[in-house]
């Protein structure tokens, strides 16, 4: 990973299920340079987290000098990694700006199938908080307002529009004509 001096960087966000597996993830570090290691070090921060109680609020660790705040909703687990030297206060903004966005954007309801059905939304949510271990947005509601600019375009041809877009779209018209 490129050192960017005094500004602060993410090596990655997770967002996994109850069970350690993945929802969505993104990796800004060279630190896991196989799908294998990345796996690892989901599996192996899972394990370490798992038993705490970080339901109220976001929980910070140090693992494999890294630190890592987490925290747990429903049967999601919301995790930001940062090097031992970055700032807990930032990595948690960022945390708490993308659990923020995702609530918003999945209107309360913060589970897993509601998480997966709107994948499209939460992996851009995350790349409007990141780029390239950067840190570009950490409001929530900012957040979240950005990525649905990006779905508004209702509009375009469905061969443009995301599955989700789509789907709304059809809901819509549908609605119409049996309205009329």
């Amino acid at each position: 990973m490129v050192s960017y001096g005094l500004c602060p960087t993410i090596k990655n966000i997770l967002l996994l299920d109850s069970e350690g597996k993945r929802v969505a993830v993104k990796y800004y570090s060279d630190d896991w340079p196989t799908n294998n290691a990345k796996l690892a070090f989901e599996k192996f921060v899972f394990t370490k987290t798992v038993k705490t109680n970080a339901r109220t609020e976001a929980e910070v660790t140090l693992l494999e000098n890294n630190i890592i705040i987490y925290k747990f909703v429903q049967d999601l687990h919301f995790f930001v990694t940062g090097g031992d030297d970055e700032n807990e206060l930032i990595l948690a903004s960022v945390l708490q700006g993308f659990f923020d966005a995702v609530t918003l954007l999945l209107r309360n309801n913060v589970d897993k199938r509601e998480a997966l059905e709107n994948l499209d939304l939460i992996l851009l949510c995350v790349d409007e908080i990141v780029d390239g271990g950067i840190i570009l947005e950490t409001n929530g509601p900012v957040i979240a307002e950005k990525v649905t600019s990006h779905n508004l375009d209702a509009d375009a041809p469905l061969s443009e529009q995301t599955l989700t877009q789509a789907w709304a779209t059809a809901r819509e018209h549908l609605t119409r004509t049996l309205l009329q």
